[in-house]
């Protein structure tokens, strides 16, 4: 046996003893927390928080393909080896900073509301003084002695302990940032939370972010993962609380690359009469997954989600999603686009909740994938689960190639082969971008989509 290995024996009654073989990654992983656990932020309330996660990551190791929740991607044999913890590092200029976030989402002007972290560390921020309740927008700041509400939420959230990844999102998170917004304020500008790397040897990274939106207040929240310039393997979390009567459009973007690893969680709690409208895109070749858990609480509200995902190479995206509907009257929607090049991968697993007192339940999902390679594979899992009788629930999923009498009608007109495929496949991606806000920030992701489609078109074949 390999001495990256742990053995760990259990005896269930009078059953033979089980032999659960650690794998590289997980040996290290679960050594990190005692490597770094002093420097970690928080105080006597987060420390306990944080050995009672690592004690459970070493129980549970990380998903594999016999975890059903993660049956399309195995993270265990995806992540052979798990990289050092980024260690403190001087704070990125000013400037440099500033240039971050004018690239993070070209056409789209962020630097108003924003905050940004490097390599897990607060390195900059602008505007959010006037926006947020909250003296300061970095986690840490406040983390010794937190408002009643974040602690209420890191503790809930942490309190999942079968699950090995956000197991370690508690153990680990370094940084995050937070924010609360007051009743009935409405935020004018897009608040952009600005993630990225500074180079150098591979890392792991860590941060968790809580956000609580008042009643009736409006907020545009851009969630921007840019694409590492060294590989990372990346653990983040986002907490919405969101209020009754409260709008919130939220824009995740993940720009992956070969050899590094996203996994990324949002957890949303809804209100009475609230709206909240994720939109996620993913583009580029490197692994990533983008889970959403929601959760109805109060009613008349509405959750609708647009994904975009542009993958090529070796790539891997994974979006899974529970919708909660645990009261009356609410509406979810849920639209999922993939573009999937070369020999990369698609998954889609949305499971719809509709608890017995949810009458008036009204849910509908659909996720679609435009197959550009005959080597690329989708996979997709809808789920209804549905515990009342006067609902309107519905699923659907479809892949499929280029239509070649589409592409021969736009070249019939004078339109070359690989314009006419970025046409299409634009056109294709484009309803789920049409999901996004505001005008800006969706032309804007409109402009990454043709980058991409510009970028990979020579390569690709017309059907």
């Amino acid at each position: 046996m390999s001495i990256a290995q742990q053995i760990k024996t259990e005896s269930k009654g009078r059953s033979a003893p089980v032999q659960v073989l650690r794998t590289k990654a997980e040996t290290a992983l679960a050594d990190a927390f005692a490597a770094v656990e002093r420097r970690l932020p928080g105080g006597d309330w987060l420390r306990q928080l944080r050995r009672a996660a690592a004690g459970a990551f070493a129980a549970e190791g990380l998903p594999h393909r016999r975890v059903e929740e993660w049956k399309f991607t195995d993270l265990r044999t995806l992540m052979r080896d798990a990289f050092p913890f980024a260690p403190p590092a001087a704070a990125p200029k000013p400037a440099a900073v500033e240039a971050m976030v004018r690239d993070a989402l070209p056409g789209a002007d962020l630097t108003k509301a924003f905050a940004a972290i490097v390599d897990g560390q607060g390195a900059g921020g602008a505007g959010l003084a006037s926006i947020s309740k909250l003296d300061g927008a970095f986690l840490s700041r406040f983390i010794d002695h937190p408002p009643a509400w974040i602690e209420a939420e890191i503790g809930e959230v942490g309190g999942h302990v079968t699950d090995g990844v956000l197991a370690l999102n508690t153990a680990l998170f370094t940084e995050g940032i937070a924010l609360d917004i007051a009743d009935g304020r409405e935020i004018e500008t897009p608040v952009a939370l600005i993630f990225g790397d500074a180079g150098g040897e591979a890392r792991s990274v860590v941060t968790r972010n809580a956000v609580r939106v008042g009643k009736g207040a409006k907020l545009v929240l851009v969630e921007c993962h840019l694409a590492p310039t060294a590989p990372r393997q990346v653990n983040t979390l986002t907490q919405l609380v969101i209020g009754d009567g409260a709008e919130v459009v939220h824009i995740k973007l993940v720009a992956s690359r070969e050899g590094s690893i996203h996994l990324g969680r949002t957890v949303a709690r809804l209100g009475a009469n609230a709206s909240y409208r994720p939109f996620q895109m993913v583009a580029g070749d490197g692994v990533v997954r983008n889970d959403l858990a929601v959760t109805f609480g109060g009613q008349h509200s509405t959750f609708d989600l647009g994904s975009a995902k542009l993958v090529d190479g070796h790539g891997h995206a994974d979006t899974t999603l529970i919708v909660d509907h645990a009261v009356p009257h609410c509406t979810s929607r849920e639209l999922v686009k993939c573009v999937l090049a070369d020999e990369a991968r698609a998954v889609f697993q949305g499971k719809v909740i509709v608890r017995p007192h949810a009458q008036k339940t009204d849910g509908k999902q659909m996720a679609q994938a435009l197959m550009l390679s005959p080597n690329a594979e989708f996979d997709s899992k809808p789920e209804l689960e549905i515990y009342a009788d006067d609902v309107v629930c519905g699923h659907g999923s479809t892949s499929a190639e280029i239509d070649p009498e589409l592409i021969f009608y736009l070249r019939s007109r004078g339109i070359p082969l690989e314009e006419a495929q970025a046409m299409l496949v634009e056109s294709f991606v484009g309803e789920a971008i049409d999901k996004a806000e505001p005008e800006t920030v969706q032309g804007a992701l409109r402009g990454l989509a043709r980058g991409w489609l510009k970028r990979e078109a020579p390569g690709r074949s017309a059907v």
